[in-house]
């Protein structure tokens, strides 16, 4: 074991104030983010990502788990410099801190594979980065073993929602058609400094093998996009450009979008791909 001052030590020294500006709560309960690496499973040779690391607390959880490398990416340059004793601890070949916008910057440069994004992920960009990273996963299955990310607990019931619910919408259709996700705990306010006012949730996401022949990342967006900005119309309204492709797979043309199941989504993406020429 790594000798190591505690996270509240390292907040006061380089003042570590959580900006609301950039989504920052920081998680210190070393149980908690121990337990995020255990039951995300092996870690033996991976090379993880983790985004928004703030003091550390899951990112000394990451390092003393069997990873072989870790690299974090972080906004707030207090930060960086309050990680900067991790890299003296652990090395710079197994610890590397990236200083930049996450929005910026794609995981796959930074690390070979294996890889698997680990992160407490900023509240306010937490979607957009998983979208991103979704895209990454259609396009290469192999681009991350795994993702363990929390969110909003909101969020969370949005990307885990079924058919036929009012939080089913389009990230949990492209979440879901894309990985097996499945809730791996809720935590409290009280786990973070400061408090957040909701709770959060961690999620697991493993990359699906779809096959070639699967739909475009791109063509499911556009579907999606139609279906869910006019979810209160029947589908043969909000989808009316699509009906050829709703008759060719033999969906009802009266549900509405919250109806479709995933499945549905992905055959109408299939069939709208065979009516349009590469």
């Amino acid at each position: 074991m790594i000798d190591l001052p505690p996270l509240r030590e390292v907040i006061r020294e380089y003042q570590l104030r959580a900006e609301k500006s950039l989504g920052q709560n920081f998680l210190l309960d070393q149980n908690i983010t121990d337990k995020i690496v255990r039951l995300s499973g092996s870690m033996a040779g991976m090379n993880a990502v983790e985004i928004g690391p703030g003091p550390g607390g899951l990112t000394r959880a990451i390092l003393a788990s069997d990873a072989a490398r870790l690299i974090a990416v972080e906004f707030d340059p207090r930060a960086v410099r309050a990680l900067q004793g991790l890299v003296v601890a652990y090395g710079d070949e197994r610890f590397k801190i990236v200083q930049g916008d996450a929005l910026d910057i794609d995981p796959l440069s930074l690390v070979e594979s294996p890889r698997a994004i680990l992160s407490n992920l900023p509240y306010n960009i937490s979607t957009v980065l998983l979208l991103k990273w979704l895209e990454q996963i259609r396009k290469d299955q192999g681009a991350y073993r795994f993702m363990s990310l929390m969110f909003q607990k909101e969020v969370g019931d949005r990307i885990l929602a079924n058919p036929s619910s009012k939080t089913y919408g389009r990230l949990s259709v492209m979440a879901q058609w894309l990985c097996d996700v499945k809730r791996l705990f809720d935590l409290p306010p009280s786990a973070f400094t400061p408090p957040p006012k909701i709770k959060s949730s961690v999620l697991h996401f493993v990359p699906k093998d779809l096959g070639a022949q699967a739909p475009k990342f791109e063509t499911m967006e556009k579907i999606l996009a139609s279906a869910f900005n006019q979810r209160r119309k029947m589908i043969r309204g909000s989808l009316s450009d699509y009906m050829a492709e709703i008759e060719k797979v033999g969906i009802n043309p009266t549900l509405r979008a919250e109806d479709l199941s995933v499945a549905d989504y992905a055959a109408l993406a299939a069939a709208r791909e065979a009516f349009t020429p590469a």
